[in-house]
């Protein structure tokens, strides 16, 4: 039961943080610098998330991979966890 309750919250955890970096991407479309509570919430609780594979990756001028890249490796945690 214990192993289970861990697996279970991991996954949700996960989903959560997805979720997360999905709206700061349609967020960062309707207000790119984060002027609103909402944008400035989601900047502030991803970008600990994003600026390190934002930093790994090579410079694609105005199009940021990060979010997509995380997103893959998070949707990755999840799939070996079920």
């Amino acid at each position: 039961m214990g192993v289970a309750f861990i697996a279970n919250f991991f996954r949700f955890f996960v989903l959560a943080l997805w979720l997360l970096i999905l709206g700061r991407v349609i967020m960062s479309w309707i207000d790119p610098q984060g002027r609103t509570r909402a944008g400035a919430f989601l900047m502030q609780i991803t970008e600990p998330i994003l600026a390190p594979v934002r930093r790994l990756m090579p410079q694609t001028g105005m199009i940021d991979f990060s979010p997509l890249v995380v997103m893959l490796i998070l949707g990755v945690f999840v799939r070996a966890l079920t």
